[in-house]
């Protein structure tokens, strides 16, 4: 599921995919390659404030994306076994230790 699925449709221009053929190909790409030390998000977790989610978890990863030969950021949330999808795109700042 998608949170704002405009700016997901956007970003994923960006990164020069088709939302509707290949976000779970991506998805599963970035979620293989990521490990614990690739967390951005804050200790405690945010929490969303997004309707659809509210008070959820929200997760932040980088990791360096050998399909788009750059570093991606993406965040989700999880609740009874669905990806609720908030941002992927190219990673907008440099990260220190990544």
């Amino acid at each position: 599921m998608m949170i704002d699925q405009l700016s997901i449709i956007a970003d994923a221009i960006g990164l020069e995919y088709i939302v509707e053929d290949e976000l779970i190909e991506v998805l599963c790409g970035l979620l293989e390659a990521t490990t614990p030390r690739h967390y951005v998000g804050t200790a405690p977790p945010q929490k969303s404030y997004k309707a659809q989610i509210q008070g959820l978890e929200l997760f932040a990863f980088t990791v360096e994306s050998d399909r788009f030969k750059c570093r991606v950021y993406y965040k989700f949330a999880l609740v009874e076994n669905i990806f609720w999808l908030i941002s992927l795109h190219r990673d907008r700042k440099r990260r220190a230790g990544l």
